[in-house]
């Protein structure tokens, strides 16, 4: 059953929000999803390409780029609509914790939860599909720096469908197209021009993480109007 914290004062109220949204996003297990889900795609890749190592060592870069989107997708019906269903923001709103206050702590929580585990698995999903160090270097590059906006794109996605029927399958159209960029700048970072890509994908991000807790929080607010 989900309950809202105890009031609390600045820093100690976003860091027990923190600690709260973070302690329910590994509740059951529900946080393993995200990282078996990316170790699939990467173990069923070389079925579907075939096993030359010089193909698999060339698009297996972006294989992986795409399976980190959809592996950010998969939890984002649980960041915001249980909250919201259980009156929880309402009872935020009453002790005076801001929209906008929330939604960071989700944001770093939906990160916490997703993106170190995604960055280790890597490593073995870079073994099956035989890519070099310099690759796996350069992908673990471009996690570091986009894996903060596909949190935030999540986030935003989900205070925005929060409250609507089919609101799964309306999540990923809503928030693959706005991906794009963020898979285009990642998977441009495994190219020769990869350090202009890596700035692209950081400036990307940074965009993301600045907006998305005021956008997120006019969402929910409008929900409850």
């Amino acid at each position: 059953m989900r309950s809202a914290p105890p009031p609390a004062s600045g820093g100690r109220r976003f860091a027990t929000l923190l600690r709260r949204d973070i302690a329910l996003h590994y509740a059951g297990g529900a946080a393993t999803l995200p990282i078996l889900f990316f170790l699939l795609v990467a173990t069923l890749f070389p079925f579907a390409v075939g096993p030359d190592g010089a193909l698999l060592a060339r698009t297996g870069g972006g294989a992986l780029w795409m399976a980190a989107l959809l592996a950010a997708l998969l939890p984002v019906d649980r960041l915001v609509e249980p909250d919201r269903a259980a009156g929880i923001f309402d009872q935020y709103a009453v002790r005076g914790i801001a929209a906008e206050t929330a939604m960071t702590a989700k944001l770093v929580a939906h990160w916490l939860g997703f993106a170190p585990p995604l960055m280790l698995a890597v490593l073995p999903a870079a073994a099956l599909l035989k890519l070099n160090g310099g690759t796996v270097l350069r992908i673990e590059a471009g996690l570091a720096l986009g894996t903060p906006g596909l949190a935030a794109l999540g986030l935003l996605t989900a205070a925005l469908t929060a409250g609507l029927r089919g609101a799964g399958a309306l999540a990923g159209l809503v928030m693959l197209p706005l991906a794009i960029p963020l898979l285009i700048f990642g998977a441009g970072a495994l190219g020769d021009q990869g350090a202009g890509a890596l700035k692209l994908l950081a400036a990307t991000s940074l965009l993301l993480l600045a907006i998305t807790p005021f956008a997120a929080g006019a969402a929910l607010k409008a929900t409850r109007s």
